[in-house]
């Protein structure tokens, strides 16, 4: 796994670039929107301004959820990335509403401002250079593994995707002037896109918020601790996510003949070999005891 040095220089590398862009792109969108009398770009230069309050976000959570585990903290920080992440989901649900509520109000009066060329253009090159943020961020958030730092990619899509009403609008409204209230109707299925967006976010992080089971997570624990020597069946096997990497705690049976220091041993193994089994599991906490010549349990059953 990634070291938490690189995590935090690759998500700050990433973050910084995010945010000086981000900030050249509002002026300069606000600048065009308003030489050129349009609404629409005025407020895509509003929506590229909220990118950098989860930007700094991004810049303030990860130096916290990267921190090692300490006395006050024994599990570490990683849930603090999963606020964040619920942070920039509820910030992109919040702007998806606003522009849902304008478009709503132009689509209503089937007619709209029909901007100058020069936004059009503004918000062609808005599209661009926010698509290959969003493909830069996303990149590097899937190779160090932050969900909050790919929340911020799919942000900069949203962005992207916000400009492209206007830039429709424009080239429209070029031909057929009458037709400049499909500016709104574009917004609105953006809106859509945005608010699927919003959910595939935060559900995963309110899931590790909540510690709920990771589909395939347990049972991956307890096919690699079969594999173990000295393992007779898997009693209960439990993972939930925890930052970038899961943890998870485990019931084996071993025969009742072993040792207290044969049976530690089994566990200790158990727990190099599920780390060890690229499953993405960094800690694993192993109960051993007896095999009772039960069949092996189900790896989400009951304790007993």
């Amino acid at each position: 796994m990634i070291g938490s040095a690189e995590v935090v220089l690759a998500v700050r590398r990433v973050t910084l670039a995010g945010m000086a862009v981000n900030i050249a792109l509002a002026l300069a969108k606000g600048a065009v929107g308003a030489a050129c009398a349009s609404h629409a770009l005025v407020a895509d230069a509003v929506h590229s301004v909220s990118d950098l309050v989860t930007d700094v976000a991004i810049l303030l959570g990860v130096r916290y959820w990267t921190a090692p585990a300490d006395e006050r903290h024994p599990y570490g920080h990683g849930k603090i990335e999963a606020l964040v992440t619920v942070f920039i989901a509820f910030g992109l649900a919040s702007i998806a509403l606003e522009l849902a509520r304008d478009a709503a109000h132009l689509l209503s009066a089937r007619t709209a401002p029909a901007p100058g060329i020069a936004a059009g253009a503004m918000a062609v090159v808005s599209v661009a250079v926010k698509e290959a943020l969003f493909r830069w961020t996303r990149r590097v958030a899937r190779r160090v593994k932050s969900p909050a730092l790919e929340s911020n990619a799919w942000h900069h899509r949203s962005d992207a995707l916000s400009s492209v009403p206007v830039a429709v609008v424009v080239a429209v409204a070029r031909f057929f002037p009458s037709l400049t209230w499909l500016d709104a109707a574009g917004a609105l299925l953006v809106v859509a896109f945005i608010l699927r967006v919003v959910w595939q976010l935060a559900r995963p992080a309110f899931e590790e918020l909540v510690d709920a089971s990771i589909e395939g997570k347990a049972e991956a624990v307890a096919a690699v601790a079969r594999t173990v020597a000295g393992v007779k069946g898997v009693h209960k096997a439990r993972a939930r996510r925890y930052g970038r990497a899961f943890q998870a705690d485990i019931h084996v049976m071993v025969d009742p003949a072993l040792t207290i220091t044969d049976g530690h041993a089994v566990g200790h193994a158990v727990k190099d070999a599920v780390v060890g089994a690229g499953i993405d599991v960094d800690d694993v906490v192993v109960h051993v005891e007896p095999a009772t010549g039960e069949a092996d349990g189900s790896p989400g059953g009951p304790a007993r």
